[in-house]
């Protein structure tokens, strides 16, 4: 279901638990790093997507062919690197990276029940390494960005357009959803040696 569905496999290792903490100490932010990093990257990506509405009129028009159904159109582009990196102003009715294109509704309830997932797993799950934090924090950014687009807007503001690979429009919060998968990967690796060394 694109890359916010995917969290959920990283979920698995770590079940939701109160059993490691005191009532008391309940207040007391288990990982603040996971929370804080979420909270800096809906505010980058929605201060940047609001630049771009507010500025793509302003940019040049190109003519586009849509492979799909043969029609041309229109669309702002401002080129930085002319033919590799420009900003292009596109709406997105789909999931990361134009998965699941067309289906807004599935993935506003989606973002949604990712966001709210990830926001119980920082405040009552267990206490995560620096990774694991960073990881969980830029996934839930990036669901919780490009979710208040979906329920606001209903669809989802895209304008990094790298040309050099052909490669499809996309946003601040789809970069942090990648950068948030790598970040769990490397606190996957990191977790291995220590697995392997307990089978023997």
């Amino acid at each position: 279901m694109g890359l916010e569905g995917s969290i959920s496999y990283f979920l698995l290792p770590y079940p939701l638990s109160l059993s490691h903490s005191l009532l008391p100490s309940f207040m007391r932010l288990n990982n603040p790093l996971f929370l804080s990093i979420a909270f800096v990257v809906v505010i980058l990506d929605q201060l940047t997507k609001y630049w771009v509405v507010e500025a793509f009129s302003f940019w040049p028009l190109e003519a586009v062919t849509d492979p799909k159904t043969g029609m041309t159109y229109d669309r702002h582009t401002l080129p930085l690197l002319q033919g590799i990196f420009h900003l292009t102003y596109a709406k997105n009715d789909g999931a990361a990276f134009s998965i699941l294109s067309g289906q807004i509704d599935l993935l506003r309830w989606l973002s949604l029940g990712v966001s709210l997932v990830l926001i119980g797993f920082a405040l009552f799950g267990p206490v995560l390494n620096r990774w694991d934090q960073l990881g969980y924090g830029f996934i839930l950014g990036g669901a919780m960005g490009n979710g208040i687009d979906r329920f606001a807007l209903g669809y989802v503001v895209d304008f990094f357009d790298f040309r050099l690979i052909n490669f499809a429009i996309f946003n601040v919060a789809d970069s942090f959803i990648s950068i948030g998968i790598v970040c769990l990967l490397i606190a996957s690796l990191q977790k291995t040696p220590t697995s392997s060394r307990r089978t023997h």
